[in-house]
């Protein structure tokens, strides 16, 4: 396992190393405190004040370093600018060229210390989070109450990157006004801003944006849970993940989220009507709906291996099955075959793509948008449950084809099959299969000036293949206590079967699944048997049901959003999961 004070200490600008957060030693302070409140030694006041005087130095000495740089690209920016004035009285090509490349020495100087302050803020942050899970305190509260609100502040300085704004603004601003604009005088900051193609100020940009993404949780005070990168940050990620990233093949894979969640339920009114009609029992229904959740267990197996190689093939996969599955569910009742029925709602949940969705999300959408494109998954789940059981009431008619029957049990495979049918169409036209070969590039620390070390710093250092024994006893010390907060470098690599998968899960992911089931038991149970409940009990019709699934549906869209924006952040997750538990008893 390579923890994050081993992955800290590689990816240290090394003549900055005295200035980062001391991980190592304050993981090892928070042992001694337990072993000192173990036994007696100390009490828990003792603790915090010294715990929080050690963050306070470890911040001073971060900040004053961090004022200190931001002094000397000021500095630099200014005698800058004082070419630049010069320049637009007698202006030369060449020292215009000159000029712009200065300043993209002063960007390229100015993003390592963007991905300095990122990861000491990432460092403080998982401190914080250690500390607060071994004791069982609230400190997190405290201290960054307490810090954060101070008009002396050095924690604001950490967190809000003021000064680093400025000097982002000033670089940005610089490089625009020398790029060629064919006699244009916009600048920046006239709308419609004008896009600026420069890779330092991508990059820069790039920084920025992870930056503000991992000190948000100030926010909410004291979150412990956010959903943020994990990682160190590394220059090339955005890029690589902007030359992966394909906004139609996004929509593609939301697409095929919603409709299958459409294809899942749109049978739930009509299926005991169903089930009668070929001769069964009414509560046969609930095999009719489960078949498809019993072979998506399969079908998310080898579409997560499936997914290592490609994303294009198996959505083509997905939609050819799930249309043949439609339309055996439909032709079920002209053949008067329950073995149909259930045959073809095998296919369906054989059919399910969701861990490819899943993988396309986490793999090829740029970080800064990643969060959207979640919420958007779950936005399009939740739509498709609340859809299908709606376009079910809508289908309340009664007709023959030749010797197709299209009436309320029927037309639900039929509509399905059709529009899984358009779907692959417009798969195989849009599609964009993003590279699974994206070479490995090194971390962002190059120190000199020099263009070969400059190229360095974008593409970054690549780690070691071998580390020395003194390495390996430090990495050792360094994962003691840590195994459900950082990612091991085997979970990364893909499962070759289910006892692997299982053997690669945290005991917090183990919990997390245990609810997940538990709460997908329960509304499965409420919505397989709702027709047959409702009409035996309340004689309610077919679209009545359906208005019912329908507004059942809808309340999952809202129910995310609060949890997500405002229960997660005011409470730790022991607390928010033991809600669902509450209300399903």
């Amino acid at each position: 396992m390579v923890a994050f004070g081993k992955k800290l200490k590689e990816r240290q600008i090394q003549e900055w190393q005295g200035y980062y957060i001391n991980y190592k030693l304050m993981k090892k302070r928070v042992k001694q405190y337990a072993h000192q409140i173990e036994v007696g030694t100390l009490d828990r006041r003792h603790v915090l004040k010294d715990f929080s005087r050690m963050l306070d130095n470890q911040i001073e000495k971060i900040v004053l370093f961090l004022l200190e740089q931001q002094g000397l690209l000021a500095s630099r920016l200014t005698k800058l600018r004082e070419q630049h004035d010069a320049l637009e009285e007698q202006p030369e090509f060449s020292q215009i060229a000159e000029l712009r490349e200065a300043y993209r020495a002063v960007g390229q100087d100015l993003l390592k210390l963007l991905y300095f302050v990122e990861m000491n803020a990432i460092g403080l942050r998982k401190i914080l989070k250690k500390f607060d899970k071994r004791f069982g305190y609230r400190f997190t509260d405290y201290y960054v109450k307490t810090r954060a609100n101070h008009p002396y502040s050095q924690l604001q300085q950490v967190f809000k990157h003021v000064g680093l704004g400025a000097v982002v603004g000033a670089v940005s601003r610089n490089l625009h006004e020398l790029q060629d604009r064919q006699g244009s005088y916009l600048s920046i900051y006239d709308p419609p801003a004008l896009p600026l193609q420069d890779p330092v100020v991508d990059l820069i940009k790039a920084a920025v944006d992870r930056l503000s993404y991992s000190t948000n949780f100030l926010n909410f005070l004291a979150q412990h849970a956010l959903i943020m990168q994990e990682e160190l940050p590394a220059p090339t990620e955005e890029h690589i993940d902007e030359e992966r990233y394909h906004f139609m093949s996004l929509l593609l894979n939301l697409a095929n989220t919603f409709l299958y969640m459409v294809n899942t339920y749109i049978i739930v009114p009509t299926a005991d009507d169903y089930s009668m009609s070929l001769g069964a029992a009414a509560t046969v229904c609930g095999v009719v709906i489960g078949a498809m959740a019993v072979a998506q267990v399969f079908s998310s197996v080898y579409f997560s291996a499936w997914s290592n190689r490609s994303y294009f093939r198996p959505l083509v996969f997905s939609s050819i099955v799930l249309f043949v599955g439609n339309t055996m569910y439909a032709l079920a009742y002209d053949m008067n075959s329950l073995v149909v029925l259930l045959l073809g709602r095998l296919f369906c949940g054989l059919g399910s793509a969701r861990a490819v969705n899943r993988r396309y999300i986490s793999d090829c959408v740029p970080l800064k948008i990643r969060m959207q494109a979640s919420a958007g998954f779950v936005s399009a789940s939740a739509l498709g449950m609340a859809c299908g059981p709606a376009l079910a009431g809508i289908l309340q008619t009664n007709f023959k084809i030749y010797k197709l029957t299209f009436n309320q049990d029927t037309l639900p495979g039929w509509v399905m099959a059709a529009a899984w049918l358009v779907y692959l169409i417009w798969l195989w036209i849009s599609f964009k299969e993003p590279s699974h070969d994206v070479e490995e590039r090194p971390s962002p620390h190059a120190s000199n000036s020099e263009p070969a070390e400059n190229d360095a710093l974008e593409k970054g250092l690549k780690q070691p293949l071998l580390i020395t024994s003194e390495d390996k006893q430090e990495d050792d010390e360094d994962q003691e206590g840590d195994g459900s907060e950082e990612a091991s470098e085997e979970s990364r690599q893909p499962a070759t079967s289910i006892a692997s998968a299982y053997r690669l899960l945290t005991p917090s992911v183990k919990v997390q699944l245990l609810i997940y089931f538990m709460l997908k038991y329960a509304m499965e149970i409420l919505l397989s048997e709702s027709s047959v409940i409702t009409t035996y009990y309340f004689s309610w019709s077919t679209g009545t049901v359906a208005i019912f699934l329908a507004c059942l549906g809808l309340t999952v869209l809202p129910v995310n959003i609060v949890v997500g924006s405002y229960i997660s952040n005011m409470f730790e997750d022991r607390s928010s999961l033991k809600s669902p538990h509450t209300f399903n008893f």
